[in-house]
């Protein structure tokens, strides 16, 4: 049954990226709205409610989350009211035509094997600020299994000290047993949602490092209150 859900999801999915996309070159400056209609389709579609635990603070202007399943991205999107850039590894903006989700709504592609893709990547998220948009990463740098975070990956560290961000750890569960696009598994089920307090970049202290131990640790908390 999750297998068959898996392919009417994907099915649906292909059909309104592409849909959205269109939407998204046609309304040039109103893509942050195309997004959200397209977002809510998505929840709705894919059956997600939400449990949240702690606070948002739209103030900030870095937002880093664990990355299990592409569903992170979509309940990230449905929660915030701003408009998010994306930090995302060049092969998905080179995709024929899917590559478009990245490059129609302006978000940032990375090349992780290219040695100027640091330099790239700081020119890009000043541009993305300094336009009002939060910058949006995954520290992990690319998704796990679920189960552990992967160790962090010194990405969102010099964005953040480099532009003296706020950032906003969030950790997200059950992503990945409600979508496997690996799989292409699917079922419905309750996103948690767990908002750490607000952390201030500075060069000058361990706060990425601090960080990373704290994510970690509410992480297994919350694993354990599952299964328990």
């Amino acid at each position: 049954m999750k297998r068959i859900r898996g392919i009417i999801i994907v099915i649906q999915f292909s059909i309104t990226v592409a849909i959205t996309v269109l939407a998204m070159y046609m309304f040039r400056n109103h893509t942050h709205k195309v997004i959200k209609v397209w977002m809510k389709l998505q929840m709705w579609f894919l059956g997600i409610k939400l449990e949240e635990h702690g606070k948002l603070d739209e103030s900030c202007d870095m937002v880093m989350l664990n990355h299990q399943s592409l569903l992170d991205i979509i309940v990230m999107e449905y929660i915030h009211s701003r408009d998010l850039a994306w930090v995302a590894k060049k092969e998905i903006s080179d995709l024929f035509f899917f590559g478009h989700i990245i490059k129609a709504p302006r978000m940032i592609s990375i090349d992780r094997e290219n040695k100027a893709g640091i330099i790239h990547l700081l020119k890009e998220t000043k541009d993305r600020l300094n336009k009002g948009r939060p910058i949006a990463m995954f520290p992990e740098g690319t998704r796990s299994n679920g189960k552990e975070l992967l160790s962090f990956k010194p990405g969102a560290k010099m964005v953040a000290n480099k532009h003296g961000l706020k950032v906003q750890p969030v950790l997200l569960f059950n992503t990945r047993d409600i979508l496997d696009s690996k799989k292409l598994e699917a079922q419905p089920g309750i996103v948690k949602v767990v908002y750490l307090d607000p952390v201030q970049a500075d060069k000058k202290t361990d706060w990425f490092e601090q960080t990373e131990i704290k994510m970690n640790e509410v992480f297994q908390e919350e694993l354990k209150k599952d299964v328990s």
